[in-house]
């Protein structure tokens, strides 16, 4: 998917929350702010993709900051916050197929652009799949030998966790992480931070701090074991965005909410939609 015109204020408005929490100095983040609104104004293009875009406002608040995970409070703020809903939904979802994707899908919610108070109230609303093919999810899983699973927010790890002991009974689950920090997407060092890095019985990363996965920049291992998995389960947004753009082969399941009206409007449901799709 690639960026539409709408998607330069959004990107705008993340260069300037990135810079905002990569430092504590005024000036400092003015700096960081005008690089990181620089490197959007150089490289926007409706011919690229937004996940790119992002990576480089991104490196360049690191680069002025020095700060080489700008969203750490925030992500530490989450993982608490989705710990502790995590130990009121009590037990019964292990061996639910339905009620563990659905608690998967639910964690997509996150966003560090809501304020805490939405997040809480969307965390209470009923996951409806506007598009539905977990079924047949389902029933490719009685088949497959084995699964990718792209990791998205660090919060989503304890709404991942059922649906992956689930899976790992079926078939060899790998879940996948970011190599280095970029948003609140999760790395190995928020697993370890957690608890929960040996709740997982096999992890790796794209090798990259790109949000979704930019394939140009990802490490040799991902990319074979990409083109290796007989199925993948891609979460967020992120990973539409650039999975999306490579061919259909029926094998990639996205499971995500749309949070924003253009990735809403390129799988043709409403905003803020669940989704559930095998492309």
């Amino acid at each position: 998917m690639k960026a539409v015109e709408v998607c330069y204020q959004c990107l705008k408005r993340l260069a300037l929350q990135a810079a905002d929490l990569a430092a504590d100095s005024g000036d400092l983040k003015r700096r960081a702010a005008d690089a990181a609104v620089a490197v959007l104004d150089e490289h926007f293009s409706l011919d690229q993709l937004t996940i790119v875009i992002a990576s480089k406002i991104h490196q360049a608040v690191k680069d002025v900051t020095g700060n080489p995970d700008p969203y750490r409070k925030m992500k530490d703020r989450e993982l608490a916050a989705a710990e502790q809903w995590h130990r009121g939904i009590g037990t019964g979802h292990e061996d639910d197929y339905d009620s563990c994707i659905r608690l998967a899908a639910l964690g997509n919610v996150i966003d560090f652009f809501k304020p805490y108070d939405v997040l809480l109230s969307d965390l209470e609303r009923p996951v409806h799949f506007e598009i539905d093919d977990s079924k047949q999810f389902e029933q490719r899983l009685k088949t497959a030998s084995n699964l990718l699973y792209l990791a998205d927010n660090a919060g989503e790890i304890y709404f991942d966790l059922h649906f992956v002991r689930l899976l790992s009974r079926l078939c060899k689950v790998t879940y996948v992480v970011k190599e280095s920090p970029v948003q609140n997407d999760i790395t190995i060092e928020d697993m370890i931070l957690a608890g929960l890095e040996h709740e997982f019985e096999r992890i790796i990363t794209t090798g990259t701090a790109t949000p979704g996965i930019d394939f140009s920049v990802a490490s040799p291992q991902f990319i074979e074991e990409y083109d290796s998995a007989e199925l993948v389960f891609a979460k967020g947004m992120g990973y539409w965005e650039t999975l999306s753009e490579l061919p259909a082969k029926g094998r990639v399941f996205h499971c995500l909410v749309t949070k924003c009206q253009p990735v809403a409007d390129s799988i043709g449901v409403p905003l803020n939609s669940y989704v559930a799709m095998i492309r």
